[in-house]
């Protein structure tokens, strides 16, 4: 961040430019949220809302704070002559470095590469801004210019901040007077945003938004010149309500408050428990995934209340990590009122909570699927690589979890992952006791991996899979309804019952009739492959490598590779399909360096089709195109078609 200097250090004013995301984001938000602009005033309030709740928890060790204004709340004040809005509290507050630090920076990591990957098209951007969470910037939708007066809470009247900026890549700070603690946001309004001045629109907007808040929201009294005001909000923590006493609207907006999200969830759970402990808790699943859904240090966890009293933002104890695209509150009466994040690592009652809190988003999802399956093909598409990974992280909830998954499959009509493990065991044949699958780097290659060629030509249903963390998942699965996971590229194909007599009698015919065709690829493969066997899984291509039931995949073996990690050497076997015209080309070449030559390059093909780097792509490149020579020359000195 540049600042220059306009007089002495300390108390005098500044100029300091903003960060660079926050100038993309000033930029994006004007020319992107035109339909959304009246969000502004559920995002200032909702900044003003948690400045008390930070105030009333620190109260609790130190009255004085709140002793010369005890009664927290929330003032907005609208002047239509002058085209201004100022939304007051009289909350924690900021000193002048505070005020620098939050008001001129995106504190979150990642947001670099977030406004890399925002596109041109304006209607997609905004609602890419909508995963991010708009804030305080969200006053310059509406605003020329932003004035903000700010005195932390304990200081004296000298320490008053007062910062302004035009959203013109720069702000000013400096030191003021001021009587009260707290902040106050003015909005000088721009000419086509004056209808936000008017009393009854913005009353309207509160009651919409923030009725929730659990502070009052006051405005001066309609029709009076006076500067008497009334609460116009409910002022009600709503989680603390009963069921019955909420409207579905009312949720929606508690969401939208408390995500900083301006699309409606897919599912909500609100829950009190009572009884040996005691806590009230409302979840949310989100409609869509947060930019920074996968990185390590993003912001997350449940907003935390000990009755009724603000704790922290993001206490991320109490669901797993799996969930932690899950908005929403948890108010305990057990926990005491100075937990610390320390504390609750170390406190017996929140994994009870955490336990009871996982086995409800559980359900939650269990019902969407079951009942709104259109709205869970939506949840699955934003949040199901996330969801997967409870299947290696929490085995204690592995039965839920499970009818939880989707896949897509040979039999699914497209690429959507929509088939559940149910749908797939009613399809299965008789007979057939595995589930089979195969992990792929796309589901175009999985679709047309070699080693499910005759598994489709049989009829039988194929899992595809293509997502990073698809292996290491599957490597944790052993079984559902008890029916065995198959990974249809590794060891023996197990068709168990499926195998019929016939089948058996042409694998040993095949066999016996190609012995000495396998052992010639062995031998000018050498020690790249372990065997080379008949293939019962090929039917339209030559060859496949085929990994033993332990080894690792190539995929996960190159992201090891890429972390730094040692990868243990595993060497596939090779299969053949012996009925190939290439393969039966290959056992007509009497030269050993020209069998030699199209032996690795049925090798190398078949690393190509799972997904593999080549060790040295120039030399098969070379090996190939003498090999089209060769099927170029006058017929009956190359392979039959």
């Amino acid at each position: 961040m540049q600042t220059t200097e306009k007089a002495q250090a300390g108390t005098a004013r500044q100029t300091h430019g903003f960060q660079a995301e926050v100038r993309e984001l000033l930029k994006l938000m004007i020319h992107s949220l035109y339909s959304h602009r009246e969000i502004f005033l559920r995002e200032l309030i909702s900044n003003a809302s948690d400045a008390c709740d930070r105030l009333r928890f620190l109260a609790i060790a130190d009255s004085a704070l709140t002793a010369d204004d005890p009664e927290l709340g929330i003032r907005i004040h609208a002047d239509r002559q002058a085209g201004t809005v100022t939304i007051s509290d009289n909350g924690i507050g900021m000193t002048r470095e505070e005020a620098v630090a939050n008001l001129g920076t995106i504190a979150r990591s990642g947001t670099a590469e977030f406004f890399r990957s925002l596109p041109g098209d304006e209607q997609q951007a905004s609602q890419l801004i909508g995963q991010f969470g708009v804030g305080f910037y969200s006053a310059f939708i509406v605003s020329e210019r932003v004035e903000v007066h700010t005195r932390r809470a304990g200081t004296p009247p000298e320490a008053g901040v007062r910062w302004e900026s035009r959203a013109d890549g720069e702000f000013t700070v400096e030191n003021v007077q001021l009587a009260r603690r707290g902040t106050a946001v003015t909005l000088h309004l721009k000419e086509d945003a004056r209808e936000f001045a008017d009393a009854l629109r913005l009353r309207g907007l509160i009651r919409r938004y923030s009725d929730h808040i659990g502070f009052p929201v006051r405005m001066p009294k309609e029709g009076e010149a006076t500067l008497d005001y009334e609460v116009v909000n409910q002022a009600r923590a709503l989680w603390t309500l009963p069921r019955t006493q909420v409207s579905d609207e009312e949720y929606r907006q508690f969401y939208q408050y408390l995500a900083h999200d301006f699309t409606d969830p897919l599912a909500w759970s609100h829950n009190k428990v009572e009884g040996k402990r005691e806590y009230t808790s409302l979840l949310y699943l989100p409609a869509r995934a947060p930019f920074d859904l996968y990185q390590r240090d993003a912001v997350r966890g449940l907003k935390l209340y000990v009755r009724r009293v603000f704790i922290m933002d993001d206490a991320e104890q109490f669901l797993p990590l799996y969930l932690r695209f899950v908005k929403g509150v948890v108010d305990s009466s057990d926990l005491p009122l100075n937990v610390s994040r320390e504390l609750l690592q170390q406190e017996p009652e929140v994994e009870a909570i955490r336990s009871g809190l996982t086995r409800r988003v559980l359900d939650m999802l269990a019902r969407l699927a079951r009942d709104e399956p259109e709205k869970y093909t939506s949840f699955w598409k934003e949040f199901g690589a996330v969801l997967k990974e409870g299947i290696a992280q929490d085995q204690s909830n592995e039965a839920a979890l499970l009818p939880l998954l989707r896949f897509a499959s040979t039999r699914a009509g497209d690429d959507t992952p929509s088939v559940s493990l149910a749908e797939y065991l009613a399809r299965m044949q008789p007979g057939q006791d595995r589930i089979y699958y195969v992990i792929a780097e796309s589901l175009a290659a999985a679709r047309a991996h070699p080693a499910i060629e005759r598994l489709k030509e049989r009829g039988l249903e194929v899992l595809l899979l293509c997502e990073r963390i698809d292996e290491w998942v599957m490597g944790q699965l052993k079984a559902y309804e008890g029916k065995r996971f198959k990974d249809a590229a590794r060891g023996d194909l197990e068709l168990g019952a499926l195998a019929s007599q016939a089948d058996k009698a042409r694998h040993d015919d095949e066999l016996k009739e190609s012995k000495g065709l396998l052992k010639r690829i062995k031998d000018a493969l050498g020690e790249r492959v372990t065997e080379v066997r008949v293939s019962d899984r090929l039917k339209d291509s030559p060859a496949l490598l085929v990994l033993g039931e332990h080894d690792l995949g190539e995929r996960l073996r190159r992201m090891l590779s890429a972390a730094g990690q040692k990868v243990p050497e595993a060497k596939p076997l090779l299969e053949v399909n012996v009925t190939h015209a290439l393969v039966r080309y290959l056992d007509t070449l009497a030269d050993r360096d020209e069998f030699g030559e199209l032996a690795l390059l049925l090798c190398e093909q078949a690393q190509l089709a799972e997904g593999a780097t080549l060790a040295n792509p120039p030399d098969f490149v070379l090996r190939l195109n003498r090999l089209l020579v060769r099927l170029a020359a006058p017929k009956g000195q190359g392979p039959s078609a």
